[in-house]
């Protein structure tokens, strides 16, 4: 049985199960009632009720009357949550090379450096925590709460998405080489060549992405 704390219940409940559904394991098309979950969880349907709603408002479940039925994430939700990250993240790294702290510049190349560890390691799982991790730091160090309330969530939908397109070492290399190179402008303060560098890695890691789920969904 899963665990919560008392408090923010239903922020808990609404956290894991957007990332079950995230993560796949509420397939599309499965029906999630409240007596269903509040068994599996070991919470009271009023927590659940509230995480539903704020599902639904997401768009990864829709109300069918018995229950909620899982959208999930589409081909077409992550093509145009790549084409949104794809125009705006390169916004968020320009200016994170204005804005940085040396805290966070310090903790951004710890992360880069643990990366390269786990890449060598081939060590998928914390290459990905990291991934997630490289992306949050810029997004909370351009000192733009827009852009990061805007990005964060949609970095955090293609959690499963990302890992499944990291089928080989050398795409492993290539996310590892491009988030050096990305670190390497933002510690010089060279918002434009950030900006580019970042513009290209998301190019890539979309055109990774929707690859993988075109050939195996």
């Amino acid at each position: 049985m899963t665990r919560f704390k008392s408090t923010s219940l239903a922020d808990q409940v609404f956290e894991k199960l957007e990332q079950d559904i995230i993560m796949g394991n509420y397939p599309a098309g499965e029906v999630l009632t409240e007596l269903k979950l509040a068994e599996q969880l070991g919470v009271s349907r009023t927590p659940i009720r509230e995480a539903l709603r704020r599902l639904q408002q997401e768009r990864l479940i829709e109300e069918v009357g018995k229950g909620s039925v899982v959208l999930g994430i589409t081909q077409e939700d992550l093509l145009d949550i790549m084409e949104i990250r794809q125009h705006v993240e390169p916004l968020a790294s320009r200016y994170a090379a204005e804005n940085i702290s040396d805290g966070e510049l310090e903790e951004l190349q710890h992360v880069v450096q643990l990366q390269e560890f786990y890449c060598q390691n081939g060590d998928l799982e914390h290459l990905n925590q990291m991934d997630a991790k490289f992306h949050q730091i810029i997004c909370a160090a351009s000192g733009r709460p827009v852009i990061r309330d805007t990005l964060i969530p949609l970095h955090r939908r293609t959690t499963r998405f990302r890992k499944a397109a990291l089928t080989s070492q050398e795409h492993m290399q290539n996310m590892v080489k491009e988030h050096r190179e990305i670190f390497d402008a933002i510690a010089s303060r060279d918002g434009q060549q950030a900006a580019q560098l970042t513009q290209m890695h998301i190019r890539s890691a979309k055109h990774r992405m929707i690859e993988r789920m075109t050939n195996n969904g």
